[in-house]
C-alpha cells in the first residue's frame, strides 16, 4: 500500500479552456415522436372475451365484469393473488382504466398489458385502493390487460361489476411521446471506424476535462458490440453501453478517470458516470479515480480496478453497484468508498472506511483494522432504470425488479429481472422545455426523460402518477427560479427518480427535491419509491441559496447514492452567499439509504425523524467555513453534529459513517460530536468514525459522548465500532 496523505482541502479550479465541438446533426437519435393520442370514450373492453384466476362460483363469471350490465359482477376465490385479464382482439393504445368494484375490493393491485398473455408490463399500481369507482389514468399498449389484485380489502375475494377500458382516438393536441434525444446525446455504432470514434471521445473529453462548473453536458452511448477505444471521461460526461446486459458492449482499451488536469488530485473529480458495458482494460486495469457523484454501475472489468490517480494523488469517495471486477479492485490512496450488490476478485487495501454490503469477494469485516465494514447483503434494492436498444432498434428503458436481502450482481445468471418500457411512454424533454410542459407530459400519463442540458424551472415539477419514471441522461442539471421547490413527488408507489443534478438558484427555495408530501403515511412496502445518482449543489456554479435540499416524507423510500453538497468553492461562496440548513431531512418510516454523501451544510448535515431507517455508508465534511462559534449556532457552543437522529426515533441502524472536519476559516472551532442520536436500544450504530483534517478544528466525541476526539495535524481517525 502507497503511503495516504492526508485529505486536500479542495480549492478552485482553473478556468476550462473552450474547445469547438462540431457535431454533425445526424448524431441524433434517429427516432421519430410516437403521438400520444387523446383518450377516447368508447369501451373497448365491453364484451370482449374475458377470463379471470378463479371465480366464486358460476354464478360470478370473468365475462360479468364486460358486459355493461352493473346488476351483474365477477367475483374470485377468497385468496391471493388473484387476476382479471381481458383480450382486446388487437394492440391498442390505453389511456384509461374505469373499475367499478363491489364491497370486495382490492386495497393493493396493479394495471398490466401484454402482447401475449404471457409477459406483463405494470401501467399502474397502488397498495392503497379505495373500492368504489375508480377512474385510471394510465399509458401503455398491449393487446391483453388484466387487474392483478394482491391484497383484498375484506374477508371475500376480489369482486368487479364492471371494468371499461378507454384508448387513444388520435388527435387532441397532447404532447408526444418518444422522438429524438438531441444533439448532446452521441450514439456510437460498432460498424464507425475505430479513429472516428476515438477522435469524438477525445473531442468532448478536451471539452469537459476541466470544465468543472460549466453548461455543457454529454452522453457517450455504446450500441452492442465491440469498440477497441480509450474514453476518457470528463465533467458532466456520462458513458454507457445500450445493450440489454453489461457484456453487450466491450471497450477494448478503457473507461478512465484520471486527474492530470488539478495536478494529481482526484478530490474534484465530480459528476461523472459509467454504466452498463464491459471493459479489457488494455494495461490489465482499468482507472477511476473519482471521488463524489461518479457512479460506476453495472460494469464489467475484465481486470483489476484503479480507484486512485496516477502518482497516487488525494481521492476521496466513490460508489459501485450492481458491477463485476473479475480482478482487484485497488483503493491505493482512496479515504472511503461503497460497493453494493456485486462480485469482485479481490481487494488490495482500505484507507479510513471501505463498506461492502451484498458483495460477493468482499474482504471479512474488519473494522477498524482493517477498516472494512462488511454486510453479507442488502436489505431492499432495486436497481436504477437504464436506457437500450431492443432487438428491432427501439429505444426502451428497463426499469430492474425490486430485490430483498440481495447479493452480488443481478445479471450474472443472466438478463436483470425487471420489465421495459418503450420510449413512445417517456416526454423526452429538452432544455428549452418549460416546466409547464413538462407538468403537461406527465399529466398525460407520460413518463420523463431528460437530456443532456441545464432546465430552468419556474415553477414546480410535479410527479403524481404512481410508478412514474423520472430519468435523466447526461448530467441534466434542474435550476429553481424565483425560489420555487424544483420537484416533488405525491405519496404513491414505487417513483423512480434517477441521474439528475438538482442546483440551486438566487433566491432561496425552501426545498429542491421533496419525496412525498408533508404528513404522508401511506404504506409503500411492496413498491417502494426510489432515488438514485441524484446530486444536489448550493452554489459554485454561481450564487445559489435553498434551506433543505432533499426532503423525504414517503414511508419505504430507498435513497441509492445521494451527494447534497453546500459548494466550499467556486463561484457564489460564502458563510452568507451560499445558505443552506440541512442537506437531507428523512420524516417517513423505513426509509433504506445507501451511499449518502452530505457535505457542508449550515446546520445538521442529515435530520433522521422517522422510525426503521437504516444508513449503510455515509460520507460527510462538516461546513469549512463558519467565522465563529456563535455564527455557525447561535443557542449552543457545541455546534452542530453531521448526522442527528430524532429523539422521537425508537429504531434506527447504520453501518459505516464518517464525518470529517477542516474548519479552514477558524480553526479553533469545535463540534461536540459527529453523530447525535438517542440512547435507546433499538438504535444502533456499527463502525462510525471522525477525522480532524490537518487539525483544522476539532469534533470532541464520535457519537454523543462516546469516541475520542478528533484533532491534531496527523489525520488520524477517532473511531467507535459498536453503539450502543
Amino acid at each position: 500500500m502507497h503511503p495516504v496523505p492526508p485529505h486536500a482541502p479542495p480549492r478552485r479550479a482553473w478556468p476550462a479552456a473552450l474547445f469547438a465541438l462540431l457535431l454533425a446533426a445526424a448524431l441524433a437519435v434517429p427516432a421519430g415522436r410516437a403521438a400520444a393520442a387523446a383518450c377516447g370514450t368508447s369501451d373497448a373492453a365491453l364484451n370482449r372475451p374475458a377470463t379471470a384466476s378463479s371465480t366464486e362460483n358460476a354464478s360470478f363469471p370473468a365475462s360479468a365484469a364486460v358486459d355493461g350490465n352493473t346488476a351483474t359482477r365477477w367475483s374470485s376465490a377468497f385468496s391471493d393473488p388473484q387476476w382479471l385479464q381481458i383480450d382486446l382482439g388487437s394492440t391498442q393504445d390505453i389511456c384509461q382504466v374505469v373499475l367499478n368494484w363491489e364491497t370486495a375490493y382490492a386495497t393493493a393491485f396493479q394495471i398490466q398489458v401484454s402482447d401475449n398473455a404471457s409477459t406483463w408490463t405494470t401501467i399502474y399500481s397502488t397498495s392503497a385502493g379505495t373500492g368504489g369507482n375508480q377512474t385510471l389514468t394510465v399509458t401503455g399498449n398491449g393487446r391483453y390487460i388484466r387487474m392483478y389484485g394482491t391484497t383484498r380489502a375484506t374477508q371475500w375475494g376480489y369482486s368487479l361489476f364492471g371494468m371499461a377500458v378507454h384508448t387513444g382516438s388520435g388527435g387532441g393536441g397532447t404532447l408526444p411521446g418518444g422522438g429524438g434525444l438531441g444533439p448532446n446525446v452521441i450514439v456510437f455504432d460498432p460498424s464507425m471506424s475505430a479513429s472516428d470514434v476515438q477522435g469524438r471521445l477525445d473531442a468532448v473529453f478536451r471539452e469537459q476535462e476541466s470544465n468543472q462548473f460549466g453548461t455543457a453536458r454529454y452522453a457517450l452511448l455504446f450500441k452492442p458490440g465491440s469498440y477497441n477505444v480509450n474514453a476518457n471521461i470528463g465533467f458532466y460526461t456520462s458513458i454507457a453501453g445500450l445493450g440489454r446486459n453489461p457484456d453487450d458492449v466491450t471497450i477494448n482499451g478503457g473507461v478512465t478517470v484520471d486527474a492530470g488536469w488539478f495536478g494529481g488530485n482526484a478530490t474534484q473529480n465530480f459528476w461523472r458516470s459509467a454504466e452498463n458495458l464491459s471493459i479489457s482494460p488494455s494495461g490489465g486495469a482499468d482507472r477511476w479515480a473519482v471521488s463524489q457523484a461518479a457512479p460506476f454501475r453495472r460494469v464489467h472489468v475484465r481486470g483489476d480496478l484503479n480507484l486512485a490517480p496516477s502518482g497516487y494523488g488525494w481521492a476521496s469517495g466513490g460508489y459501485i453497484a450492481d458491477s463485476k471486477v473479475d480482478g482487484q479492485v485497488q483503493p491505493y490512496s482512496q479515504q472511503q468508498w461503497l460497493t453494493r450488490d456485486s462480485q469482485i476478485g479481490g481487494n488490495l487495501n482500505g484507507v479510513w472506511n471501505m463498506v461492502f454490503s451484498g458483495v460477493d469477494g468482499a474482504p471479512a469485516q474488519g473494522f477498524p483494522n482493517p477498516p472494512y465494514t462488511t454486510l453479507g447483503t442488502s436489505p431492499v434494492t432495486r436497481e436504477k432504470p437504464y436506457l437500450y436498444v431492443d432487438s428491432g432498434g427501439a429505444y426502451q428503458v428497463f426499469v430492474p425488479a425490486l430485490r430483498r436481502d440481495s447479493h452480488g450482481t443481478t445479471w450474472s445468471g443472466g438478463p436483470t429481472p425487471g420489465s421495459s418500457v418503450p420510449l413512445s411512454r417517456f416526454y423526452v424533454a429538452k432544455p428549452s422545455d418549460s416546466a409547464a410542459t413538462i407538468n403537461t407530459a406527465l399529466s398525460q400519463g407520460l413518463n420523463l426523460l431528460f437530456t443532456p442540458g441545464i432546465y430552468h424551472l419556474s415553477q414546480t415539477i410535479n410527479v403524481t402518477r404512481p410508478d412514474t419514471v423520472v430519468l435523466g441522461i447526461g448530467y441534466p442539471t434542474l435550476i429553481p427560479d424565483n425560489g420555487v421547490t424544483a420537484m416533488t413527488v405525491a405519496d404513491v408507489d414505487g417513483v423512480k427518480l434517477a441521474g439528475m443534478l438538482f442546483d440551486a438558484g438566487p433566491v432561496d427555495s425552501p426545498v429542491l427535491l421533496r419525496l412525498g408530501p408533508d404528513g404522508a403515511g401511506a404504506d409503500h412496502a411492496g413498491d417502494p419509491s426510489s432515488v438514485q445518482d441524484v446530486f444536489f449543489r448550493i452554489g459554485g456554479a454561481g450564487p445559489g441559496k435553498a434551506s433543505k435540499s432533499l426532503v423525504v416524507n414517503s414511508d419505504d423510500a430507498i435513497l441509492d447514492h445521494i451527494w447534497a453538497w453546500r459548494a466550499d468553492h467556486g463561484a457564489g461562496v460564502g458563510w452568507t452567499v451560499n445558505t443552506a440548513d440541512n442537506g437531507v431531512i428523512v420524516n417517513g418510516d423505513d426509509v433504506t439509504a445507501y451511499g449518502l454523501f452530505v457535505e457542508h451544510y449550515q446546520k445538521y448535515q442529515v435530520v433522521w425523524n422517522g422510525d426503521g431507517g437504516k444508513t449503510i455508508f455515509f460520507q460527510n465534511e462538516m461546513p469549512y467555513d463558519p467565522p465563529s462559534q456563535s455564527a455557525w449556532r447561535s443557542d449552543s457552543p457545541d455546534g452542530y453534529a453531521a448526522y442527528k437522529v430524532a429523539d422521537s426515533v425508537t429504531t434506527h441502524e447504520g453501518w459505516g459513517l464518517g464525518s470529517y472536519c477542516y474548519f479552514n476559516v477558524n480553526p479553533s472551532i469545535a463540534a461536540a460530536r459527529g453523530f447525535e442520536v438517542p440512547n435507546r436500544s433499538g438504535v444502533r450504530f456499527h463502525d462510525l468514525l471522525t477525522v480532524s483534517l490537518g487539525g483544522n478544528g476539532t469534533i470532541r466525541h464520535v457519537i454523543n459522548d462516546t469516541g475520542p476526539e478528533a484533532s491534531g495535524t496527523d489525520t488520524v481517525p477517532a473511531n467507535v465500532v459498536a453503539f450502543p
